[in-house]
């Protein structure tokens, strides 16, 4: 599942963000370039905030073949 970032603009131009689906503090990452927008002025951290994060890995195997050619 994606992530959702929900976004409202009001009228005197300041705006609040929500991120949906992002577990752990890789919200933050996710988030980066509207914090950078303008300076922040308060901040509060969701249950999904406090999750342990994903992560998906992948794997890869090599086979190494040792002795005469």
């Amino acid at each position: 599942m994606g992530h959702q970032i929900d976004i409202e603009i009001r009228p005197d131009g300041t705006f609040t963000f929500g991120v949906k689906g992002v577990k752990g503090r890789s919200c933050k990452e996710v988030t980066k370039f509207l914090e950078e927008l303008g300076a922040l002025v308060a901040q509060e951290n969701t249950g999904e905030y406090y999750q342990e994060e994903v992560q998906e890995t992948a794997t890869a195997q090599e086979h190494v073949r040792v002795g005469k050619k």
